[in-house]
């Protein structure tokens, strides 16, 4: 027993994998912080930082394809969990994925004052939990084209991606929802799929809607979040429940992780190989 025991997994034990890993044989990718979005109509008086990542096999004669991270001060760093400029450089490298141009964006901040914790931003719930279109008219007016003045993309929806986690998991499959004529994969990471503002209806309307060209993965842990607004590991398993009965494209991974990144970012790099499959 004692045996047994000593041999048994710790519980949310994971950890990122060789692929989150430099390796010196893959061409490096740049990072350009861009200038804060200031402006924004959708989401007047807010303030966001935001960045790019391109990959070193970019170039103009041949569009790239795209993908939108929420959150993105967390997926944009080479540190933590995500590292996924570290990530695009070695499976691009490798031809596991497309060229593909990334975009971390940050929720908006209402006033002059910005936290120095960026999870405490004040309009994050707001834009990701909201159910509708405006933050994917956000994402399609106000911020990807001004990637295109600099970079082309691909026009094929096929090509573009989002992901998230948390409410930015749910962000990303209501951009997807909202605009599959844009958006065709989605990247959803202990999604709240819960009633914090009305998301816990997405297993209901994803059966009574035709099926929609969405291709989605899903994660989650058995020791995420359970408290008044929802148990998300049960809303995570209903999402894929109402998602396989509509015969969608989807892969749901059930870790035994909590309300974190770190089953997410191990499976990272092995999530993006099945999303841009062909």
């Amino acid at each position: 027993m004692l045996l047994l025991c000593a041999n048994a997994p710790a519980i949310d034990d994971y950890k990122p994998g060789p692929l989150s890993q430099e390796n010196a044989a893959a061409p490096k990718g740049k990072v350009i912080a861009m200038p804060a979005i200031t402006d924004s109509k959708i989401f007047p008086g807010t303030t966001r930082d935001w960045w790019i990542y391109v990959p070193a096999q970019y170039t103009p004669e041949k569009p790239a394809n795209l993908m939108v991270f929420q959150d993105g001060h967390d997926y944009v760093k080479t540190t933590g969990n995500w590292r996924v400029p570290i990530v695009f450089d070695n499976l691009i490298a490798s031809g596991d994925m497309p060229v593909t141009i990334a975009v971390f964006i940050n929720p908006g901040h209402n006033g002059s004052y910005k936290p120095e914790n960026a999870w405490r931003v004040s309009n994050r719930g707001k834009e990701y939990n909201s159910l509708g279109n405006a933050y994917t008219r956000f994402l399609l007016e106000e911020v990807l084209p001004q990637v295109q003045k600099d970079y082309k993309l691909t026009e094929d929806p096929e090509g573009w991606a989002i992901g998230g986690a948390s409410s930015g998991a749910i962000c990303a499959f209501t951009v997807a929802w909202e605009r599959p004529d844009k958006f065709r994969k989605v990247f959803s990471t202990i999604g709240s799929y819960v009633d914090l503002a009305g998301g816990n209806a997405y297993p209901y309307l994803i059966r009574v809607h035709e099926r929609k060209p969405i291709r989605i993965y899903l994660q989650d842990g058995e020791n995420d979040l359970d408290n008044p607004y929802g148990n998300w590991p049960l809303a995570n398993k209903m999402m894929f429940a109402a998602l396989t009965y509509m015969k969608y494209d989807v892969k749901f991974e059930l870790g035994d992780g909590q309300h974190n990144s770190k089953h997410g970012g191990s499976i990272f790099p092995e999530a993006m190989k099945w999303l841009w499959r062909k």
